[in-house]
């Protein structure tokens, strides 16, 4: 079950079927989703919006699933959901991506397309490692991080717990980015962030708290 019926659940859907063909098969049972995505869209692709996110205490139990959906609270909330319900999450990593013997994952990861993680690396539960992004030694990504499309992320960087780096971000190594902050595309992080801010630029520099506040 992908939970989550946006972009990137749908993106989610041929990744799966990519991992199946490489040998570890999965059926896709569906998507949940709180906004019915367009008909059309999903009859191309073969799969079948099953309702919204509540519906997955009614799924049988021990169904397997991941949370396809980008903002990490809202990911956070519906993991908790799905686990209290019974249900597994599973770890998932495109037969593309390149996986140093050393990369511990966790429940619930995604791992997309051309990516290459190296070596000594840990990751949480519910990681988002998008299309195209690079994960050095010694990384750590807290639970609920997500690395946007084509994210770069140096040897030694720590990113905390439901923290995002956006599309083409950069960062130095060794930096920390704090909990829940948000890194704009294309950004580069040469020094620490902290908690709840997002960053944007070159050099990043904090713009505003991720409420809205300066």
């Amino acid at each position: 079950m992908i939970v989550g019926a946006g972009g990137f659940g749908r993106e989610v859907v041929d990744l799966v079927r990519d991992i199946s063909a490489a040998g570890t098969a999965y059926d896709v049972l569906g998507l949940l989703g709180d906004t019915a995505p367009d008909p059309g869209v999903l009859a191309r692709l073969g799969v079948t919006w099953l309702g919204p996110t509540a519906a997955i205490v009614t799924l049988p139990p021990a169904t397997a699933y991941v949370v396809a959906v980008a903002d990490a609270v809202a990911r956070e909330t519906l993991a908790a959901e799905a686990a209290a319900a019974g249900h597994q999450a599973v770890t998932l990593v495109h037969p593309s991506a390149v996986v140093g013997s050393d990369v511990r994952t966790s429940a619930g990861v995604v791992v997309a397309a051309h990516c290459s993680l190296t070596s000594n690396i840990a990751i949480g539960r519910h990681v988002h490692v998008d299309r195209a992004c690079t994960v050095g030694h010694d990384a750590v990504l807290e639970d609920f991080v997500r690395l946007n499309p084509g994210a770069v992320v140096s040897g030694s960087v720590t990113i905390r717990r439901g923290a995002t780096l956006g599309t083409g971000a950069v960062t130095r190594q060794g930096v920390v980015i704090g909990a829940g902050s948000y890194v704009g595309a294309g950004a580069a992080v040469v020094s620490d962030l902290p908690d709840g801010v997002v960053a944007v630029g070159v050099p990043a520099r904090v713009a505003r708290g991720v409420d809205g506040r300066e």
